[in-house]
């Protein structure tokens, strides 16, 4: 008989953190650990989850991946506008991150403020899309209800014609990047008897403070 799942259970033994080692800014920690993140997943290494709410305060989470990071433009990620994100993105800008590298023993949290990039940002990365994805970002009026399968096949079947002669296709006018950009990060790391290092750095008066919070 299957031990129920209440009992499952593993000892995080693999690395620490300390304030001795953790760099003085955030920035410098998340590229750190997010190279060490690159050299250990082959299968989705920017995979990053994205929690949004909306005007009520109810939320929603789901993984997006990163497709860009600097301290002056903060986290950089693409969608539809018109998606679930998209409109509670827009009642409310507030949104939080986070990162999950189970082959670490590693998580990181960062919260900030949300906002739209430039048309030419957004349309410079969908011109370097593969063909198939950007006709997917067309085809798809994300998160509405859709009747079958059938009917977004057939869409993306018209749209294939409708823009048979235009090579690349035109950037959507619903589509685009947005970036997070943080006064909040948590970096969490795994250790034995669940007694986790967890640093933490807060955005205040123009720096960035550095604090250790119980696990």
């Amino acid at each position: 008989m299957a031990k129920p799942i209440s009992h499952l259970r593993r000892s995080y033994t693999k690395a620490f953190l300390s304030e001795d080692i953790a760099a003085g800014n955030p920035f410098d920690q998340f590229n750190n650990w997010f190279g060490q993140n690159l050299k250990t997943d082959k299968h989705e290494p920017t995979a990053v989850i994205l929690a949004t709410s909306n005007k009520v305060g109810r939320p929603s989470a789901r993984v997006v991946l990163l497709k860009d990071f600097d301290e002056i433009s903060g986290f950089l990620f693409f969608t539809n506008y018109e998606s679930r994100k998209g409109h509670e993105l827009k009642s409310n800008p507030y949104a939080s991150l986070l990162f999950y590298w189970p082959l670490l023993e590693r998580q990181i949290r960062i919260e900030g403020k949300v906002k739209k990039v430039s048309k030419e940002i957004s349309e410079k990365y969908f011109q370097a899309r593969p063909r198939a994805s950007q006709f997917g970002a067309w085809a798809s009026e994300q998160s509405s209800v859709i009747p079958h399968r059938l009917f977004l096949e057939n869409t993306l079947s018209n749209l294939k014609k409708y823009f048979s002669d235009e090579d690349p296709l035109p950037l959507p006018p619903f589509w685009g990047g947005y970036t997070l950009q943080p006064t909040y990060f948590e970096f969490w790391q795994g250790r034995q008897d669940r007694l986790h290092d967890r640093i933490i750095y807060k955005y205040s008066r123009k720096k960035w403070l550095m604090e250790r919070l119980a696990p």
